[in-house]
């Protein structure tokens, strides 16, 4: 028999989403009401990318919809207040000027602004724009009321202004600011994570290693917040990605290229030889250097390269007549014909087809998907991680390197379609810089050959075999800009 009560509970408690305003419509609300997305996700409990992401297109669900669903509608009417109170004061002011003149503003009515969302703290707390000590809170948040005060006023000091980026590049915004942020300027993240998770394990190294792996996605997240405060541009956190970006099926890849080598040399000249086997430090790393699309994909066609922008491009590949004793730049490909690679492939390709190399045609260019882009926008979350495992390193704190490592290996691998990572959706970036790291590490074959090595062997991001005084030409040690011995074998009879 049919259960008619549990059908009534069920129709009780279904409801339709809440109706959201535009994307353009949220974000201009919100500036106009003059709030940072860090102050929004404050108070939403979401990060500042995500609120970007919403601003972009992408809409929340479940119960932080609801809760954005309050302030965008609250943000209305306020905002639909004051216009009318500005009107209303105009209209005034014109009555009473002919009566009463004009009388000179009250100072103290700086303290006391008749906002029911500007308060004066008992104390003073640091301020969510700059990090100085403020007297007031705006909407519940701690900021100064004059932004001479503010360490982030800075940013309306001159300073060149960027190239301009296409209108049509929705969701971008190029925000020009004055000094850049170093490394100092940021909380150490870091540290404060490990000493907190040490102290909740009572010491127990092994289980505050793992807690700390646990939790790098997020932690990761954090950090790029932090490191992006007082960052020239925006970025979409979510923006729409072209069907070539998308897996083919739940568990297949996507149709980006990434130029990883496997490469071996098919031949060595007769004789006993010692190879040393290098292990590359910290490539993903080094990798987060790379150019950037700041917002959604834009496609284009034409055998054309703008250095101003980045994303990815369909490619007919040179040949490559070097095979004997360089890998390919494109990785190990057996099937001839155009191909979808990323930026930093093509970059690669490009410059070695120039005059200085001439190893190789350039590349045909047919389509690309790409965005106005950077190369320093993950600089200072770079300087940080490299920072902390530098003095991990120094300290022989296996904790605190384990935890970086996995924050920046993590970051990279879960910015596609990953259940690990809801805050950043990018996976045109993680190919850049998964392709950056298969470059750099071409780089360094190149090197060794061009000083004179035999190189051997190219594997993955890391791994490049070599005959040779190498430490002629590379430093060895565990910094990122060094290598270290991962084998010695020999091969050949002498």
């Amino acid at each position: 028999m049919t259960d008619f009560g549990a059908i009534d509970a069920l129709l009780a408690g279904a409801k339709k989403e809440v109706p959201l305003p535009s994307a353009e419509e949220r974000r201009t609300m919100r500036e106009e009401l003059n709030l940072s997305r860090a102050q929004l996700a404050q108070a939403l409990g979401v990060s500042p990318s995500t609120v970007g992401g919403w601003e972009s297109g992408r809409d929340p669900s479940g119960e932080v919809r609801e809760k954005y669903a309050y302030f965008l509608e609250g943000a209305r009417g306020k905002l639909a207040a004051e216009a009318a109170e500005e009107t209303s004061a105009e209209d005034s002011a014109s009555s009473e000027s002919d009566s009463q003149g004009d009388a000179p503003a009250d100072a103290g009515q700086a303290e006391d602004s008749g906002d029911d969302d500007v308060a004066v703290l008992a104390a003073p707390q640091p301020c969510v724009l700059c990090g100085e000590p403020a007297r007031h809170q705006v909407a519940g948040f701690p900021q100064h009321l004059d932004p001479a005060e503010c360490g982030s006023a800075e940013a309306a000091q001159p300073e060149p202004e960027p190239e301009p980026q296409p209108q049509s590049e929705q969701g971008v915004r190029v925000v020009p600011v004055g000094r850049r942020l170093q490394a100092a300027d940021t909380p150490d993240l870091i540290g404060t994570a490990v000493a907190s998770a040490l102290a909740e394990h009572s010491g127990d190294l092994g289980s505050a290693t793992e807690a700390l792996v646990k939790r790098a996605i997020p932690d990761a997240m954090a950090l790029l917040d932090h490191s992006r405060m007082g960052g020239r541009y925006d970025v979409v956190a979510h923006p729409w990605m072209p069907d070539v970006l998308r897996k083919q099926s739940s568990r297949g890849a996507d149709q980006i290229w990434e130029a990883r080598p496997k490469w071996s040399r098919s031949e060595l000249p007769a004789g006993k030889h010692e190879i040393t086997a290098l292990d590359v430090n910290g490539a993903y790393l080094s990798a987060l250097k790379t150019h950037l699309p700041l917002g959604q994909l834009e496609h284009s066609t034409g055998n054309h390269h703008d250095r101003r922008r980045a994303g990815i491009h369909l490619i007919t590949p040179p040949d490559w007549e070097h095979d004997a004793y360089l890998p390919n730049p494109i990785g190990s490909r057996d099937e001839p014909g155009p191909l979808w690679v990323t930026e930093s492939t093509l970059r690669l390709l490009l410059r070695i087809s120039g005059p200085k190399y001439g190893l190789c045609d350039p590349p045909e260019i047919h389509e690309s998907w790409t965005s106005g882009a950077t190369e320093g926008l993950l600089e200072k979350f770079r300087i940080a991680l490299k920072d902390a495992r530098d003095r991990a390193i120094a300290d022989n704190d296996d904790v605190t390197l384990e935890y970086v490592k996995a924050m920046y290996s993590k970051f990279v691998s879960t910015m596609g379609e990953s259940n690990y990572n809801r805050e950043l959706y990018r996976p045109d970036w993680m190919h850049l810089i998964r392709s950056q790291a298969f470059a750099n590490l071409w780089w360094k074959a190149h090197r060794a050959y061009d000083e004179g090595l035999m190189v051997v062997r190219a594997m993955g991001t890391d791994e490049l075999h070599v005959v040779g005084d190498w430490r002629a030409v590379f430093a060895e040690g565990r910094g990122v800009t060094e290598v270290k011995v991962k084998d010695v074998y020999t091969v050949g009879t002498g």
